[in-house]
C-alpha cells in the first residue's frame, strides 16, 4: 500500500507547529524498553561465553543473531507500518518482543546456545517493528527544524535503559560461582550439561519480568486513544510535503544522502556495539584494570550513561547548531578517544573508552534525521532502509571478535576507529543538507 499524503491544515492534527507532548511520552517509553533489552546483550555475552566456553568470535554470535534480525525484518516491518499504521505496529512489536523474552526460559533450562540465539532473533524482530515505526513517528511530531532535537530527547531515554541494564543485569545475571576450565573439562557430559543449565538459570527471572512488562505496555498502548496522526496510516507531515510531486518516477535508491545515511547507521551501530560488547572483558584485562566481570559490568553502565547524558545535551545543542556539524564533531572526538585507549593502559585506557559513549550519543538520531531529509512520500521506505542498516551491529562485532582472537581485544578496536572516520566525514559533508536546520531565533526559523 502506497504511503498516503496529507495537507497540513492550521489547527488540525497535521499542523505540526508544536510538539505533541502526550504522544512523545508514549514513544519515549518504547525507546527506553528497547534500549534496556539491547544493552543486556553486553552482559549476556561474557555470561554465555563462560558457560559454553566460547572464543570471542563465537561469543559475538549473540550480537549477530540480534542485529541480523533488524536486516531480515526491517522491510516487512516497514510494510506493516504502511498497512496498519504506527500504533498497531508498535503494539505488535511489543508482543513479539515479549515472546522472544519468554524463549529465554526454555533456552536456560536446556542450556542450549542455539536456542538462546533463536530467542534473540525473535526479540530483535519485535524491536525492529518499534524502530521502524517510532523513529519516523517522533520526527513527525512537531516542526521539521526540531526533528533532530526530539529524536535526541527520545534517544536519551533509550540511553537511560542502556544505562540501567548493565547494573541490573550484572547484579542478577553475573557473579555466580564458576569452576575452572580444567575442572570443567573433567566433567562427564551429563554433569557438564547440568552445570551449564545451573549457570544459565540466572537469566530466567530477569527475562520473565521483562516479558510481563512488555505485555503490560502493549496492553496499555492498545487501549490508549492517540492523536489521529498516530492511528492513521503512515503519512508525511513535514512542511511542503504535499506539494512535492510524486508523479515523476522515483525510488529510495535515487537519494544519495539516504544511502550514505544508511552506511553511516551501519558503521555507527557496528562501532557502538563492537565497543560495548567487549567492555566487560576489556576492563578485566591485566593491562587495563583486572576487574571481575560483576565489577566491570557496573562500569559498562558509565559508558551507556554517557550516551544518555549526551543525548539530553544534544537535544539542547541541536536547537542552535546544525545537525551535520554536531555529528561531524562528535564522531571526530569519538575516533580520537578510541585511538587514545588503544595506545594506553590502566585507568586512562578505561576512562577514554568509556567517554566514547558521551559522543556516540548524538550519532544515531542525527544520521537518521539527515538520511530522511527531503524524502517526502518515501519517508517510510527510507526509514526501513535505515533500520535495516542496523545489521552493522551484527557484522562488525564479528569482525572485531575475529581480530580480538588474533591480535587481542585492545588492538581490535581499530574497527570502530575506521567507522568513526566515515561518520565524521558524512556529518561535515551534510552540514548544509537541511535548509531549515538553522539556529532558532526569538522569531523562529
Amino acid at each position: 500500500m502506497a504511503v498516503q499524503m496529507n495537507v497540513s491544515v492550521p489547527g488540525s492534527a497535521t499542523d505540526r507547529t508544536k510538539t505533541d507532548l502526550r504522544a512523545m511520552s508514549i514513544a519515549t517509553a518504547l525507546f527506553f524498553m528497547w534500549g534496556f533489552l539491547t544493552c543486556l546483550n553486553d552482559i549476556l555475552i561474557p555470561h554465555l561465553q563462560n558457560i559454553f566456553e566460547l572464543n570471542y568470535a563465537q561469543a559475538m554470535l549473540v550480537q549477530f543473531a540480534f542485529f541480523s534480525s533488524y536486516f531480515i525484518f526491517a522491510w516487512p516491518a516497514g510494510k506493516l507500518v504502511e498497512w496498519r499504521g504506527y500504533k498497531q505496529t508498535m503494539v505488535m512489536g511489543l508482543v513479539v518482543m515479549a515472546s522472544g523474552a519468554l524463549l529465554f526460559l526454555p533456552a536456560s533450562a536446556l542450556a542450549s546456545y542455539g536456542l538462546f540465539l533463536s530467542a534473540l532473533v525473535v526479540l530483535a524482530a519485535g524491536i525492529t517493528c518499534l524502530q521502524v515505526s517510532a523513529n519516523p513517528y517522533v520526527t513527525s511530531l512537531g516542526p521539521e527544524r526540531t526533528a533532530a532535537s526530539r529524536l535526541n530527547f527520545s534517544q536519551a531515554f533509550n540511553s537511560l535503559g542502556t544505562t540501567i541494564a548493565p547494573l541490573l543485569g550484572g547484579a542478577l545475571i553475573l557473579g555466580g560461582t564458576q569452576i575452572s576450565p580444567e575442572k570443567l573439562h573433567s566433567l562427564s557430559a551429563a554433569l557438564l550439561q547440568s552445570y551449564r543449565a545451573q549457570q544459565a538459570s540466572s537469566v530466567r527471572l530477569p527475562y520473565l519480568g521483562i516479558a510481563l512488562a512488555l505485555l503490560a505496555l502493549a496492553l496499555a498502548l492498545g487501549l490508549l486513544k492517540l492523536p489521529p496522526m498516530v492511528t492513521s496510516r503512515t503519512q508525511d507531515f513535514r512542511p511542503g510535503a504535499y506539494n512535492a510531486s510524486s508523479n515523476e518516477p522515483d525510488s529510495i535508491w535515487r537519494h544519495p544522502w539516504l544511502l550514505m545515511g544508511a552506511l553511516g547507521i551501519f558503521l555507527y551501530v557496528g562501532a557502538e556495539v563492537s565497543i560495548g560488547s567487549f567492555l566487560v572483558k576489556y576492563f578485566g584485562l591485566p593491562q587495563i584494570m583486572s576487574m571481575t566481570e560483576q565489577t566491570a559490568a557496573k562500569y559498562v553502565g558509565f559508558y551507556w550513561g554517557g550516551a544518555m547524558i549526551g543525548r539530553f545535551i544534544g537535544a539542547a545543542v541541536l536547537q542552535r547548531l546544525r545537525t551535520g556539524l554536531v555529528l561531524g564533531i562528535a564522531a571526530s572526538v569519538a575516533c580520537a578517544l578510541v585511538v587514545f585507549s588503544m595506545l594506553n593502559h590502566g585507568p586512562s585506557a578505561m576512562w577514554s573508552i568509556i567517554l566514547v559513549g558521551l559522543f556516540n550519543s548524538v550519532m544515531f538520531p542525527n544520521i537518521f534525521t539527515l538520511g530522511l531529509a527531503n524524502l517526502g512520500e518515501f519517508t517510510s521506505k527510507g526509514s526501513s532502509l535505515l533500520v535495516a542498516a542496523i545489521v552493522g551491529g551484527a557484522l562488525l562485532p564479528l569482525l572485531e571478535g575475529s581480530l580480538a582472537d588474533r591480535i587481542g581485544v585492545q588492538h581490535a578496536f581499530i574497527v570502530p576507529v575506521v567507522c568513526y572516520l566515515f561518520i565524521a566525514g558524512f556529518g561535515f559533508a551534510a552540514r548544509n543538507l537541511l535548509t531549515s536546520d538553522a539556529p532558532i531565533t526569538e522569531h523562529g526559523a
